[in-house]
C-alpha cells in the first residue's frame, strides 16, 4: 500500500512538473532565439548564412505572391489600372461601364500573380552564385542592401522571364479583351484623344515593383526579428551584423 502511495505521488509529481515546465521550456527557447550572440562569424559562415537567409526569404515572398489574392488583396503591391488612363476609367465610370474597368484592374492583378513564380530560380542562381565581398557589403550594407543587390542582378533576366508568361496570362484570364473593350468604348466617345496601351510591358514593371518591396519586407524581417532566425549559422551571422550595423 505504501509503494502504491508513493507511486501515485511520484506520477502526480511528473505530470504537474511536465504541465508547468512546457511553457517554461517554451519561454527559454524563446529567450535563447532573441538572446544576441556575441561570435564572431567566419566569412564562409557570412556567404552561407546570408544565402540561407536569402534564399528562404526570396522563396516565401515569391510563394506569397503567387497564391491568387497575393497581389490583388496585398495594398502593398496591387497593379491599379494605369495611371495614364485614369482619365478613360473616370468617364467609363461616369458612363455606368465601372464593371469593366473592374475586370481590367483584376486580369492585371491574376496575370501577375501567375507569371511572379519565374523569379525564383533567377534569385536562388543570384544569390547561389555571390561572392564573400558580395556577402559582406550585403551584410553590412544596410536594411535594403540584399534587395538592392538582387533588383541589380536580375531585373533585366526578371523583364524576360516575365513577359511571355504574362502576355500568355493577360490573354488566359481575358485581360486584352477587356483592355480592348474598353479602349473601343472610349474611343468612341466624341471628342476625346484616342488611347492605346501596352498591357504587357505595364503589367511586368508593376510586377517586379511589387516583388521587390515585398523581398524588401521580408530582409526586414530577418535583419529586425530575432525570431526570424532560425538556425544557429543565421542567429550567429545576423546577431553579428546587427552588432555592426547599430
Amino acid at each position: 500500500m505504501k509503494k502504491r502511495i508513493v507511486l501515485l505521488s511520484t506520477l502526480s509529481i511528473l505530470l504537474f512538473s511536465c504541465d508547468t515546465m512546457q511553457p517554461l521550456v517554451g519561454e527559454l527557447g524563446r529567450a535563447i532565439l532573441e538572446e544576441p550572440t556575441t561570435a564572431v562569424p567566419t566569412e564562409f559562415e557570412m556567404g552561407s548564412g546570408l544565402k540561407e537567409a536569402l534564399i528562404k526569404g526570396t522563396k516565401e515572398g515569391v510563394a506569397n505572391l503567387s497564391l491568387e489574392g497575393g497581389f490583388l488583396d496585398n495594398p502593398m503591391v496591387k497593379i491599379p489600372f494605369p495611371e495614364e488612363y485614369d482619365k478613360v476609367a473616370n468617364t467609363l465610370r461616369d458612363i455606368g461601364l465601372g464593371n469593366q474597368i473592374d475586370q481590367v484592374e483584376l486580369s492585371l492583378n491574376r496575370a501577375a500573380e501567375d507569371a511572379v513564380i519565374e523569379a525564383s530560380p533567377l534569385f536562388v542562381n543570384a544569390i547561389t552564385s555571390m561572392t564573400i565581398q558580395d556577402a559582406q557589403e550585403i551584410l553590412f550594407g544596410g536594411k535594403n542592401a540584399a534587395t538592392n543587390f538582387l533588383r541589380a542582378k536580375t531585373t533585366d533576366d526578371l523583364i524576360v522571364a516575365f513577359s511571355p508568361k504574362i502576355s500568355q496570362s493577360l490573354d488566359q484570364v481575358n485581360a486584352t479583351k477587356y483592355w480592348s473593350d474598353v479602349t473601343n468604348v472610349y474611343n468612341k466617345i466624341p471628342f476625346v484623344t484616342k488611347v492605346d496601351g501596352d498591357l504587357t510591358n505595364y503589367v511586368t514593371t508593376k510586377t517586379i515593383d511589387g516583388l521587390f518591396l515585398k523581398i524588401a519586407q521580408e530582409e526586414e524581417e530577418v535583419r529586425e526579428n530575432p525570431i526570424e532566425r532560425t538556425s544557429s549559422i543565421l542567429k550567429k551571422v545576423f546577431d553579428y551584423a546587427a552588432t555592426k550595423t547599430q
